[in-house]
């Protein structure tokens, strides 16, 4: 039997976009199974879930991001904060994308995830932060 000893390489910044892309689009359509009512939603389980994926598919653009630029992924944000400090130092010059970060984080994974926001303005709201800091960070439009 052959040993493999090859290490194991980390992933590209190009497969943390395509992981973003993929996490973005499977939220959109857990969200689109979500009944509406006077502009909310009826049901918070797919909110709450698709709010989790979508808030998930932004980290993963921002992890991609960081890759690009240098960052191991050792040395990757573990923390929102940490997240927020890494985008001021590598986007400094584009205020843009750190609103939209802050954002998504308070819509979709505060109030939609945690708190059951249901209001479908809220939830779109977080989703179209989430398509522009990916789009943007990753060059490619979803």
């Amino acid at each position: 039997m052959k040993k493999n000893n090859a290490r194991s390489e980390a992933p590209s910044a190009a497969a943390y976009f395509k992981e973003a892309n993929r996490f973005y689009k499977n939220a959109k359509q857990i969200l689109s199974q979500a009944n509406i009512e006077y502009n909310r939603y009826l049901d918070a389980k797919p909110v709450q879930e698709s709010a989790g994926v979508a808030y998930l598919a932004m980290l993963k653009a921002i992890d991609g991001f960081l890759i690009e630029n240098g960052v191991s992924t050792d040395e990757l944000p573990t923390s929102m904060t940490e997240y927020q400090k890494a985008l001021k130092k590598f986007s400094a010059r584009n205020g843009k994308v750190l609103a939209a970060f802050n954002t998504a984080y308070e819509n979709l994974h505060i109030f939609a995830y945690y708190r059951r926001g249901l209001g479908v303005k809220l939830v779109k709201e977080g989703f179209d932060s989430v398509k522009f800091v990916i789009e943007r960070l990753s060059g490619h439009k979803i």
